[in-house]
């Protein structure tokens, strides 16, 4: 066996109260593509802060081509050939691409002059080899968020790299620019860099992964190789059971119709959508990027004006023009980004929760902690929310329990319909089937409930219609027993010219 481009050895790292990492090893080749995966919590985004030189290790030594390695920075990590693409965008939207690829080691002429020929030729040269439609002169700060993820990992490709760590790199991209990803990868590989590869996407661990390591409550729990596992495999290993895939089982009795959407346009974004959802139903919508499904839930939510159309809430037409009309006629959406639009990360659980009826919580002049604690105990039970106590800030929860904190946010507004828009982006596995369950659950107990999803194994596993975009248009609706992954992709390519009556 070749030496390792990497080696982790014996790692420990405790905070206060929690023993994070606990003597965890871990090795990646020269020309290999490593899987680390692992719950949220389970101690990976640790031991690549480790790795990176934020964190220092309280035991255990890091190697470097068997050479140990001390970290005391992440661009101190970089110089010695460890370089981050990080799911976290940490780009200076103000700069342009160039300079954020160069950022920190920017090409300099005499008297500390910087030479921006060099800088634009060498940033153009990887943004060629990225197939970037954008130039190195472009302001980072006017890009869509796929296209800061490819100056992301355009910065991987400024050193002589021995090992790149990619922490769910495709989370923001589209299906074309994974394609671009996976050939860089490939490329890394074939040069003989080691890759490290953090997802909670088994369809990609199984496309672009050699071995697979898991850990668990800080601990490493072993290595797989690839082809020789399958994901039950894997995911007994990460979570210590196995997950019931099986798809939804339809109710046998739905309710009456509890939103209604007749002929809705918004300018470009869609048009003439109609569609309608039951209580007790769980209708998906599926379909590329720029299909127009967010862009539905924004209009309905009342972020979006309609240019088109009606909205009819249990038979009754209503005019929705902002969050507050949509609220009070019992609509309630779960953005697609939580961090950025769901939740304010340093305000403790039970302040996220009530956030959205704070004014109807109040004691004379003061919000009322009784009524407070009321609601997110109630919720906190009901949802099974893993958190020390009410005090925690929600930015310290592992991603599905902050699903949670804003999936029981909406339900304390107790609403006829949720929307529910990527409801387990960047959660792991385990948690994904929670929130899974959950959603079947929810309507059990007679809600309306629309979700929407990139993937196609979530919107089969929880809906019992699902609805097909393509370019702002529904072309089709699927019963759950009519639809087919064939069918579906036909739909969502423009191939069917069917569109629902």
């Amino acid at each position: 066996m070749s030496t390792p481009a990497l080696r982790l050895e014996n790692i420990v790292k405790t905070f206060p109260g929690v023993r994070a990492l606990d003597g965890v090893s871990f090795e990646v080749l020269p020309g290999e593509v490593h899987a680390l995966l692992g719950e949220n919590g389970a101690g990976k985004s640790t031991l690549m802060k480790v790795l990176g030189g934020i964190y220092q290790p309280d035991e255990g030594q890091i190697f470097i081509q068997e050479q140990p390695a001390k970290m005391i920075s992440p661009l101190n990590a970089k110089s010695k050939g460890v370089v981050f693409i990080h799911q976290e965008l940490s780009l200076a939207d103000e700069l342009s691409v160039a300079e954020n690829i160069y950022l920190g080691e920017l090409p300099r002429k005499s008297f500390g002059r910087v030479d921006w020929a060099s800088l634009f030729a060498k940033s153009g040269e990887i943004l060629k080899r990225l197939n970037c439609n954008f130039t190195p002169q472009t302001r980072v700060g006017s890009l869509s968020i796929a296209n800061k993820q490819m100056v992301e990992i355009a910065r991987a490709l400024t050193v002589d790299a021995k090992a790149v760590i990619f922490d769910e790199p495709t989370a923001s991209l589209t299906d074309a620019e994974k394609v671009v990803l996976f050939d860089i990868i490939n490329d890394l590989r074939d040069r003989g860099v080691g890759v490290v590869y953090i997802s909670h996407r088994m369809d990609e661990i199984f496309t672009i992964s050699d071995r697979i390591s898991v850990l668990r409550d800080g601990s490493y729990r072993g290595s797989l190789v690839t082809a020789d596992t399958n994901e039950d495999e894997v995911t007994q290993l990460m979570i210590g059971r196995s997950l019931d895939l099986t798809h939804a089982i339809v109710p046998a009795q739905m309710g009456d119709v509890a939103l209604k959407v007749d002929g809705l346009s918004c300018g470009s974004l869609f048009q003439d959508v109609s569609f309608q959802v039951r209580s007790g139903e769980v209708v998906g919508f599926y379909g590329l990027v720029g299909a127009g499904r967010t862009e539905i839930a924004e209009t309905l939510f009342g972020l979006r004006t309609p240019t088109a159309g009606q909205i009819e809430i249990a038979g009754l037409p209503v005019k929705i023009t902002s969050p507050i009309d949509a609220i009070g006629h019992g609509i309630s959406l779960v953005p697609e980004d939580r961090k950025e639009q769901g939740l304010v990360l340093g305000m403790n659980c039970r302040d996220n929760m009530t956030l959205p009826q704070v004014g109807h919580l109040t004691n004379g002049p003061f919000v009322s902690s009784a009524k407070e604690a009321a609601i997110f105990n109630i919720y906190n039970e009901k949802l099974e929310i893993k958190t020390p106590s009410w005090k925690q800030k929600a930015g310290n929860l592992s991603g599905g329990n902050q699903q949670k904190i804003v999936i029981g946010k909406w339900l304390s507004m107790a609403p006829r319909v949720l929307i529910v828009d990527e409801p387990t982006r960047g959660i792991d596995v385990g948690s994904k089937s929670e929130i899974h369950n959950l959603i079947r659950a929810l309507a059990a107990q007679g809600y309306a409930i629309i979700v929407i999803s990139s993937e196609m194994p979530e919107v089969l596993r929880v809906s019992d219609r699902v609805i097909a975009m393509f370019h702002g248009r529904i072309m089709r609706e699927f019963g759950a027993t009519e639809v087919t992954e064939d069918n579906l992709v036909q739909a969502i390519s423009g191939i069917v010219p069917e569109k629902v009556a």
